[in-house]
């Protein structure tokens, strides 16, 4: 497996400086949070996006992700949806990312409703990820938070530029067993995100290992080709402990769990 971590957990930090942290700690990747108030955004300018290119080029780090915060199944036009996925896609393919991040965030709408609408729009935006070489990885994350909220919509969308992200805290905070996830995200599946609570109503940030979540479990499903992202929630929870002292451990505690897991399962075919 390769390793990535999320920017979320070193808010604001220059890109030259994110690309040098993942080389030391010995991380191959990095998703970049993509907001008005990171480094990386849909505003960059041609020569800043070659730029960031070269910052993870020298430092010898992949970029990942563009994690954008598109809502795919939220309520109203499509138009506004579809040119934010469109800047997303654009931004990814300049930086040569393989994926783009998106939420479902359908509120309270019919499920039926919210899952057609997110469909429709994936289905659309699939198209310009498909000529930019880029996967529209929708998380698994508020009204779709379990693997089979995640794959109704991606069975409808039948793309394979349109994929699932894994969030592992989302399926196990709406009940979902790691199995039941992985089966039904296995045909989509772009990647893992992993991270760590103390409870279900205690969700700050902790270093791997030190909370509940079934991360042994999860990485004994996920494809051992692939690649697993540390999504530290620093960004909410200003009283968490610093990212860059743990990173390292971090990876350490993944590897252990991968070495001394049990029977890993590799991912049907992507659909």
């Amino acid at each position: 497996m390769k390793f990535a971590f999320s920017t979320l957990g070193v808010p604001g930090m220059p890109v030259a400086d994110v690309a040098a942290l993942a080389a030391a700690t010995g991380y191959q990747g990095v998703e970049l949070r993509t907001h008005p108030e990171e480094p990386v955004h849909l505003g960059l300018t041609t020569p800043e996006r070659q730029a960031v290119v070269k910052e993870f080029g020298q430092a010898g780090v992949e970029i990942l992700t563009v994690a954008g915060y598109a809502r795919v199944a939220a309520a109203g036009d499509d138009g506004p949806v579809l040119q934010e996925l469109d800047q997303l896609v654009r931004l990814a393919g300049d930086l040569g990312a393989p994926f783009v991040r998106v939420f479902p965030g359908g509120g309270d709408q019919d499920p039926s409703e919210a899952d057609a609408i997110a469909a429709r729009r994936l289905g659309a935006a699939a198209e310009t990820a498909a000529s930019a070489g880029v996967r529209i990885l929708l998380e698994t994350h508020d009204s779709h938070r379990t693997g089979a909220d995640v794959s109704r919509v991606l069975g409808t969308v039948g793309h394979k530029h349109a994929g699932a992200l894994w969030d592992v805290m989302h399926p196990w905070l709406g009940g979902e067993d790691p199995r039941t996830t992985h089966a039904g995200l296995s045909p989509f599946l772009g990647y893992l995100q992993v991270k760590d609570v103390a409870s279900r109503g205690d969700l700050t940030p902790l270093p791997l290992g030190a909370g509940l979540l079934p991360l042994a479990e999860c990485l004994s499903l996920a494809d051992p080709d692939g690649w697993v992202c540390w999504e530290y929630e620093k960004r909410w929870y200003e009283g968490a402990a610093e990212l860059p002292g743990l990173l390292a451990a971090g990876r350490e505690h993944l590897q252990g769990l991968i070495r001394g897991g049990a029977r890993t399962v590799r991912p049907g075919p992507k659909g």
